[in-house]
């Protein structure tokens, strides 16, 4: 990875519709048929879960991978049908090319966790499946991100709250992406690595009662991602760019040093 974003004001002029129905498109289309042929893991003493992984999270070529809370699933098909649209870039949105992990979950708990007898899962098995499938998550979503040249983190009343001077989530997948986007090694585009005297600040301004409902906040820090409205995106859009381009207009846009080298292409 080389740039993280955080989005604010995201909006969108009349329907979006079809960006919605483009995003979906776009970041399926390299889905396989996971579902499908799930049922052959299935079954044996010891599952594989080095090949488990690999099927279900399989990792695709992209550009960008868009972070959002999934109650903002819509509006993450419609920023994805845009970037597509308008730059040629490729998007990733994890649960339209994996589906969501929990679809993974039941159906090892129900070969490997129910009591047929008492009709109930096993609270210690079902202790262990939830945490090797949400070990693979984990593990795919870094590799995603790593692989990935940018990230935008979508910021929504639905992904984030504000309490005093400090944002926080009640995602753990949020908070993940987050911490790994922040943390992980800065990977320099090769088109940039002829040019001379490269920017290379990468650090920052860059059995439960039925009414009990869980919910835990973590602090997020989202202070090494460039923030990122909806004006820089209708600027970004006029700068015309495609591809990779695309991406270098919007890095120019958010870095205005008169230093910042421009990248060599070709």
């Amino acid at each position: 990875m080389y740039k993280g974003f955080n989005l604010t004001d995201l909006k969108f002029n009349g329907s979006i519709e079809e960006l919605i129905k483009k995003g979906s498109d776009v970041c399926s289309e390299t889905s396989t048929s996971i579902r499908a042929s799930l049922q052959s893991f299935l079954g044996a003493d010891a599952l594989d879960g080095s090949k488990l992984q690999e099927h279900w999270f399989p990792k695709i070529a992209a550009d960008v991978f868009i972070s959002h809370s999934h109650a903002d699933q819509e509006l993450a098909f419609a920023l994805a049908g845009w970037l597509s649209e308008t730059f040629q870039l490729k998007p990733f949105i994890d649960s339209a090319v994996w589906g969501y992990s929990d679809e993974l979950l039941k159906a090892i708990d129900g070969e490997y966790c129910w009591d047929k007898i008492r009709q109930v899962y096993r609270y210690e098995d079902r202790n262990k499946s939830t945490s090797h499938v949400h070990m693979m998550l984990s593990t795919a979503l870094g590799q995603m991100i790593d692989s990935t040249e940018c990230l935008i983190f979508l910021n929504t009343p639905k992904s984030i709250t504000t309490k005093g001077a400090m944002d926080k989530t009640h995602s753990p997948w949020l908070l993940a992406e987050i911490v790994m986007a922040t943390t992980m090694r800065r990977e320099i585009p090769r088109r940039f690595q002829k040019a001379a005297h490269l920017h290379e600040d990468f650090s920052a301004k860059g059995g439960m009662k039925k009414e009990a409902s869980l919910k835990i906040e973590y602090k997020v820090d989202l202070s090494p991602f460039a923030t990122i409205t909806n004006n820089t995106l209708i600027q970004w859009k006029n700068k015309n760019g495609k591809g990779t381009q695309a991406l270098d207009n919007l890095y120019q846009i958010t870095e205005p040093q008169p230093n910042l080298p421009r990248p060599i292409h070709g």
